[in-house]
């Protein structure tokens, strides 16, 4: 998922667009983006919408709800819960007991009615999530990942959004605290949509730090995200070398060896293994090729 794009929940007349669109996922949004107002339409709209697609779309689907704590969560997730939905992003989490307590309706609303599992994209958003990041994404086995929300969590304290060196201290904590509970951590949007060199950079920034992708608030982005975060032409052509190596080393039992002059160990094979996964989603390389099955 290089892209995920936002689309508020009370705007119908743009979901088909979105799903017809380039990005990788879709985020739709019953919290912020729909006034409060208009909480009960956006979620009957999109609830419509969601059931009446099959349950495989070719998109990652994902749809952010109301808080736990709100008046709207137990209604966002009756409304929504259905076979095309992914993950359901949870917002201003500041325990893991709140994690907990999702994990629990969700299983509620899937026995009822005859679902699969659905996982779990816990925001990091609050000082407190911050602090706690790696606890919260060792919460529950349906955590599936951390994503940054940037906006909540540092426009508040009043810290320069668009100091890189200090954002990427940001996005290396919530990278780490992601790895300590085996997920994945995907960056957060970048409010300013003419610069696109900024979202760019920032994009850049996390995938150097290891982050799946990045969120768009504009369509305009999603194809910044998807360029940024496909496997480069040298990634893909280095990690074939590197899985063609680990075979051979396997059959003779040699635990470290070198590709391109640089030595190479089970984690390196495991990164490799992961360029060529996307590689393979993406169509650059053969279904079966660098495959050590």
């Amino acid at each position: 998922m290089r892209s995920k794009l936002f689309v508020p929940g009370s705007r119908p007349e743009l979901f088909a667009k979105a799903m017809a669109g380039p990005a990788d996922g879709l985020s739709f949004d019953l919290e912020d983006a729909v006034d409060e107002s208009r909480k009960d339409e956006g979620r009957r709209e999109l609830g419509r919408y969601l059931g009446a697609l099959p349950a495989s779309t070719g998109k990652t689907i994902i749809v952010r709800v109301n808080a736990l704590t709100s008046a709207h969560f137990a209604a966002d997730l009756e409304a929504i819960a259905c076979p095309a939905l992914d993950l359901v992003n949870l917002p201003k989490v500041d325990t893991v007991d709140e994690v907990r307590a999702c994990a629990a309706a969700l299983a509620k609303v899937e026995r009822a009615q005859g679902l699969d599992p659905i996982g779990i994209l816990v925001n990091i958003e609050t000082p407190r999530s911050y602090r706690i990041a790696g606890e919260l994404a060792a919460a529950s086995p349906r955590v599936a990942g951390l994503q940054a929300g940037w906006g909540d969590l540092i426009e508040p304290l009043g810290i320069d959004r668009y100091n890189p060196a200090m954002m990427q201290q940001l996005q290396l904590h919530i990278r780490i605290a992601a790895g300590e509970g085996g997920v994945w951590a995907y960056d957060g949007a970048w409010a300013n949509i003419k610069d696109a060199e900024g979202y760019r950079r920032e994009a850049e920034a996390a995938r150097r730090l290891g982050y799946l992708g990045k969120s768009a608030i504009h369509p305009s982005q999603v194809p910044l995200a998807n360029e940024v975060f496909r496997p480069t032409d040298a990634e893909i052509a280095h990690s074939l070398k590197v899985v063609a190596a680990a075979r051979q080393a396997a059959e003779k039992g040699i635990g470290a060896w070198t590709v391109d002059g640089k030595m190479v160990d089970a984690p390196f094979v495991r990164r490799a293994e992961a360029i060529l996964a996307v590689a393979r989603k993406l169509g650059l390389v053969a279904r079966e090729e660098g495959s050590l099955e």
